[in-house]
């Protein structure tokens, strides 16, 4: 199984966990690190090139740390130039059929402020949802999400065992489908 790695950061050389990731996903054999910041700076982004990236791979990963209860807008720009009609979705859009969608993602709020009843009233579950019905659209498997929360609280050691546990999550080619 071949996997792509879209990592969408706007401060990676400030980022702790997010840089620590691609770092050690670029080590792995069949897992390609695709750094949309680095590539597209200027947010002109390459659709064919996009596209084919996209084709060469059996599992997408999006990795990103949680912002305003989504992504960074490269992201987003990413999608909504990418996954176009035709190609994503629509009555001949079905080059991502059978696909796998996952998220990795950073929070800076531990877990317990992500849940009805804590500080953000809802969970990551819920708050991704936009990303599940993305995947429904295009045929994509939505496979449970990576999660590491609490980086204003994280030690190093958690840090080191965020990245082997990230590698093994992604690289697992037993995981279920969300429905």
């Amino acid at each position: 199984m071949k996997t792509l790695v879209i990592a969408a950061h706007p401060n990676l050389g400030e980022s702790k966990v997010n840089k620590a990731w691609m770092q050690r996903l670029q080590e792995e054999e069949d897992v390609t690190v695709h750094d949309l910041y680095a590539h597209y700076p200027n947010f002109k982004i390459d659709v064919e090139k996009e596209q084919q990236l996209l084709l060469e791979h059996d599992r997408i990963i999006f990795q990103f740390p949680f912002y305003w209860y989504s992504s960074p807008a490269l992201l987003k720009e990413w999608q909504d130039a990418v996954l176009t009609y035709g190609f994503a979705y629509g009555s001949e859009g079905n080059k991502l059929h059978g696909k796998e969608l996952m998220l990795a993602i950073s929070t800076g709020g531990p877990a317990e402020v992500y849940q009805a009843g804590g500080y953000n009233h809802y969970s990551i579950s819920e708050l991704t949802r936009p990303f599940q019905a993305t995947a429904n659209l295009c045929g994509m498997h939505f496979l449970p999400s990576f999660l590491l929360q609490g980086m204003m609280t994280l030690t190093e050691e958690k840090l080191q065992e965020s990245k082997e546990a990230l590698v093994a999550y992604i690289t697992n080619p037993n995981l279920r489908t969300v429905r």
